[in-house]
């Protein structure tokens, strides 16, 4: 239960992650300053969580069963919350999809969207009354840099992204007007046991219904560049959650907030060229015609780097 003065902050997708991270660095927030209630679909999965939280386990961090694609689930969880009152919700929880579009079901499409995009919604929408009522709160979306610039073969994952993206636009607006603020964190890769996991699986798969120049464009071309840039650019999940307290902390939190600079650029080239060519002819070329030429750029960023530039974080302030 929180004490007097506690923010209380609840967080969807805490078994691993991104979510572990940021529920572990806010619950041990040396001037205890917040309550925070991690939820995972299953409870049996919270051995690493309770390791990693240490004291701060059963004090500033308690943990309640939630899957958001279950509407039910979602009522109930906010139901054991006391009063309901929730300052802050981050909504972490979130699935990946990549290969080609061929080979994907329409079932594993609308999964993805169920999760990262309807999942968020039920969450908002349990909240945000309370929160109107109050004229108070903060709403965190999880969102990715693919929600502002497409990557090839991440079409469904992105798409989700894309969708979340303009969801929050259009609420960000209303929901100024109530003093309740909406953030979006927007990370580019990250090492996650999820995504290394992802990418060994995705690579030995087959792939009916693709033609074989497309399987061969996405094992041979495309995998081999996504595992150059995490390991050049990849942040860590305490990186996230570390750029997520600043935001809670702001004292004018910012709508958008792109944790890692080095994508900065990609972002900007999309939206200095209103037809939109450059950027899909960028991303053509850096793909198809400059693969060998990357992996040696990629491979010597990141030793150069030495991990100074991927631990940067951009201050919400």
């Amino acid at each position: 239960m929180a004490q007097p003065g506690q923010k209380v902050i609840l967080i969807t997708g805490c078994s691993s992650g991104i979510g572990l991270r940021m529920a572990v660095l806010l619950a041990k927030d040396e001037q205890k300053r917040y309550h925070v209630i991690a939820t995972m679909r299953d409870l049996k999965r919270k051995d690493k969580l309770v390791e990693a939280a240490g004291d701060a386990y059963g004090k500033t961090l308690s943990l309640l069963t939630l899957d958001v694609c279950n509407e039910e689930s979602v009522k109930q969880c906010i139901d054991n919350v006391k009063d309901r009152h929730i300052d802050v919700l981050i909504n972490n929880a979130g699935i990946g999809l990549v290969g080609p579009l061929e080979s994907i079901s329409m079932d594993e499409m609308k999964k993805v969207f169920e999760t990262n995009f309807f999942g968020v919604i039920r969450m908002i929408k349990e909240v945000m009354p309370d929160m109107k009522r109050r004229r108070g709160g903060h709403i965190i979306v999880i969102s990715s840099v693919m929600g502002l610039q497409g990557v090839v073969f991440n079409d469904v994952y992105a798409a989700s992204k894309f969708a979340m993206e303009g969801f929050c636009e259009c609420l960000a607006v209303q929901l100024l007007k109530f003093n309740v603020i909406l953030s979006m964190i927007e990370p580019g890769p990250v090492h996650t046991e999820f995504e290394m996991k992802m990418i060994q699986d995705v690579s030995q798969k087959e792939y009916p219904g693709a033609d074989p120049d497309t399987v061969h464009y996405f094992k041979n071309v495309y995998l081999p560049s996504s595992v150059d840039i995490f390991e050049a650019l990849g942040q860590t999940p305490d990186d996230i959650a570390r750029c997520t307290k600043k935001v809670i902390e702001a004292s004018n939190p910012r709508f958008r907030n792109l944790t890692n600079p080095l994508y900065t650029p990609i972002v900007a080239m999309k939206y200095a060229d209103e037809t939109g060519g450059l950027s899909v002819k960028a991303f053509y070329h850096m793909l198809f015609n400059m693969g060998g030429l990357m992996h040696v750029s990629m491979t010597a960023m990141k030793y150069l780097t030495c991990g100074c530039l991927r631990s940067r974080t951009v201050s919400p302030n």
